[in-house]
């Protein structure tokens, strides 16, 4: 299965992966699984981190290098994703996730996310066990 991983999910499997749900971890060790990450999360990470956001301290760069190391592929925004988002129900507001719920879409592929409000679209989104449930 290919597996598109939201930005804090990126974040807690690169720095901390006592954060990430058992259940994401399980999805995201089976080597069945191709596990994808978005331009639009490193875009996210660059402009946040910039802002100061404690929870986006990390340089986007070095994120990118660490996951292609690590054999995660990268999903470029086209434009047929950008487009995709104005089918998108308004259930959520942040245009970050709204991209990768479209890019999930457009392309196929399962968006795997901790957010209970982006697991609420239809598609192709799988919602992580919560941390509690380790």
């Amino acid at each position: 299965m290919k597996l598109l991983l939201d930005t804090h999910l990126l974040l807690w499997a690169a720095g901390s992966i006592d954060h990430v749900p058992r259940g994401a971890r399980v999805l995201m060790a089976d080597p069945e699984n191709e596990l994808l990450f978005s331009a639009a999360s490193l875009w996210e990470i660059a402009i946040k981190s910039g802002l100061n956001r404690t929870d986006f301290q990390v340089d986007a760069r070095l994120l990118r290098r660490g996951l292609i190391d690590n054999g995660y592929r990268e999903l470029p925004i086209l434009s047929g994703h950008a487009v995709a988002i104005d089918v998108l129900p308004s259930i959520h507001k942040d245009p970050f996730d709204r991209l990768l719920i479209a890019q999930a879409m457009v392309e196929g592929i399962t968006l795997l996310t901790n957010d209970v409000t982006v697991a609420q679209y239809p598609g192709p989104i799988r919602l992580a066990q919560q941390p509690a449930d380790r």
